[in-house]
């Protein structure tokens, strides 16, 4: 098993957990917290496949991350009541996942011989997309799209991977470091709230 399939399930394991609280927060039944937890586990990395043209893409070809995805659910299930603090849970698994999942993505761009700009955009979404459709089903507005740092974080970090890569820094700690800085970054943001900017447009009365 190589560095790259370690680090894919260890973000499907993140992803999964995250979706399966996520659906549990919403009271839906155990058909749709595996959804919730599936689609949230493969989102992004079925996104990266068809945009960079790798199809089938993967979950449909390692039937592996199936069961793997139907297992963490799961335990998540049984374990629902030994997790005391559910919203800190789904946070700090989203934020390992988001990690993961951008350093795939971006490994994917340079694989795929992509311009640097692109294979960070491409982690971005790999890293992003999944807790996307993960919000929408359960009837929230994605957390990318509100006030807390998530997508930003996912750049910085993604801006990093390349930084390092381009400088030929060893692989596990350009994993490590860049991983590790998503985290940081998020954990300050939500600690010290720190948001973007956010605008509206004033209705103005005929």
């Amino acid at each position: 098993m190589t560095l790259f399939d370690t680090l894919d399930i260890l973000g499907t394991i993140a992803f999964a957990i995250s979706g399966a609280l996520s659906a549990m927060n919403r009271r839906l039944d155990l058909f749709g917290i595996f959804i919730i937890a599936f689609v949230t586990a493969i989102g992004g990395g079925t996104l990266r496949d068809v945009l960079i043209g790798a199809t089938p893409v993967s979950w449909m070809e390692n039937t592996v991350n199936l069961y793997l995805i139907g297992g963490v659910t799961g335990i998540s299930i049984v374990l629902r009541n030994k997790l005391d603090y559910l919203k800190k849970s789904l946070f700090l698994f989203d934020t390992i996942g988001l990690g993961i999942f951008t350093i795939i993505g971006v490994e994917a761009g340079i694989q795929t011989d992509l311009d640097p700009i692109i294979s960070v955009a491409l982690g971005t979404m790999t890293g992003c997309f999944g807790g996307v459709i993960r919000d929408i089903l359960c009837n929230e507005i994605p957390v990318i799209f509100r006030k807390e740092v998530y997508a930003t974080a996912s750049i910085a970090g993604g801006i990093c991977f390349m930084i390092l890569y381009k400088l030929d820094a060893p692989i596990t700690m350009i994993h490590i470091t860049t991983t590790l800085l998503i985290i940081v970054i998020r954990l300050i943001v939500v600690k010290y709230k720190i948001s973007l900017p956010m605008f509206t447009v004033k209705n103005q009365e005929n």
